[in-house]
């Protein structure tokens, strides 16, 4: 299996958590509201570290489905 670059849109996926823990901290930097009895800001940290795992789940499947789109004989 050789080596290739990821799609632009696995890069993109792959980089909202990121962008949304790391540059949006103006938008939530406050204690309140209060929300399932966490501060907004830990909440807001807490939901990201959760989504990052969706989006890296589906750039991971579209990255394997383009490679088995390239495999010979599929």
């Amino acid at each position: 299996m050789s080596r290739r670059k990821p799609s632009a849109v696995t890069l993109v996926l792959a980089s909202i958590p990121f962008v949304a823990m790391c540059f949006t901290v103006p938008l939530w930097d406050r204690v309140y509201p209060m929300l399932l009895g966490l501060p907004f800001n830990l909440f807001w940290l807490v939901a990201w570290v959760m989504l990052s795992s969706v989006c890296l789940a589906i750039a991971y499947r579209l990255e394997r489905a383009r490679d088995r789109a390239d495999e010979p004989g599929s």
